[in-house]
């Protein structure tokens, strides 16, 4: 299967099985990457790791020859497609964390920031060539990648349609780490740090920081109270606080 979705302990991990085509996206492959992600929201897991196959490429983007020669409905229903499935991983409950080992190329690279977090391997290259091929991103890269690395630095990225090394790309905050070995326990070890929280927290936190990005200072400060508030209301947050005073390590039940 192209699309694998398996569990490791607390994680699952979605893995992108077409090496021989440095896992490239087709339709079919970015439908198949959306019942995995819907399957995972009723798993028992703490977290996704979302990696791919072989050791040349995270995903090459989408599959050239699905794109030519199809009508402007069907042009606008690709795109709307690729932003949807990845958007499921901004309402997945728990974090997702992209494993970049390779090129991580205009689909590839766009899935690799909808994910919560990125790690790279020193080999791992993100670029939004689609400028060379007389078009624009079109999976959410115009709309994640300025959120990542600023408005000026990503429209030189996306309107010169250059790579971004790894070390680049930590530089400038595409990834939050480069990782020298082996690059699944790294992720593991990764997600391992917040995993040990109280899931609901984790889920109120993103939802707000989310939010910084799309509304003004004072409307977030008023999401950010309200989530606070909410967070206050869970047995979680009792016992988190009990254990400090106690001078113990917290037990959390996501509740």
């Amino acid at each position: 299967m192209a699309v694998e979705l398996t569990q490791d302990g607390d994680f699952a991990v979605l893995t992108l099985n077409r090496p021989q085509a440095l896992n490239a996206l087709s339709f079919q492959i970015l439908k198949d990457i959306g019942a995995a992600i819907d399957a995972v929201a009723g798993m028992n897991v703490r977290a996704l790791l979302v990696t791919g196959a072989g050791d040349k490429a995270f995903c090459a983007g989408a599959d050239i020859k699905e794109l030519r020669n199809r009508p402007l409905v069907d042009q606008k229903d690709g795109a709307e497609l690729g932003q949807s499935v990845f958007a499921k991983l901004d309402r997945l409950p728990v974090a997702s964390v992209a494993l970049v080992n390779g090129y991580a190329f205009g689909g590839g690279a766009e899935l690799a920031m909808a994910c919560t977090f990125r790690l790279a391997a020193p080999n791992a290259i993100f670029g939004l060539p689609e400028v060379k091929l007389g078009l624009i991103p079109g999976y959410g890269g115009t709309q994640r990648l300025p959120r990542l690395v600023g408005e000026g630095r990503a429209l030189e990225i996306i309107m010169t349609g250059r790579n971004v090394k790894a070390d680049e790309a930590e530089r400038i905050g595409l990834v939050n780490a480069v990782i020298e070995g082996d690059l699944m326990q790294a992720g593991r070890d990764f997600a391992g740090k917040f995993t040990r929280y109280s899931l609901p927290v984790l889920n109120f936190a993103r939802r707000a920081v989310a939010r910084a990005g799309d509304t003004t200072l004072a409307a977030g400060l008023e999401i950010e109270a309200d989530l606070s508030t909410l967070a206050y209301r869970l047995n979680d947050a009792e016992e988190g606080m009990a254990a400090f005073e106690e001078k113990r390590k917290p037990e959390f039940k996501d509740a």
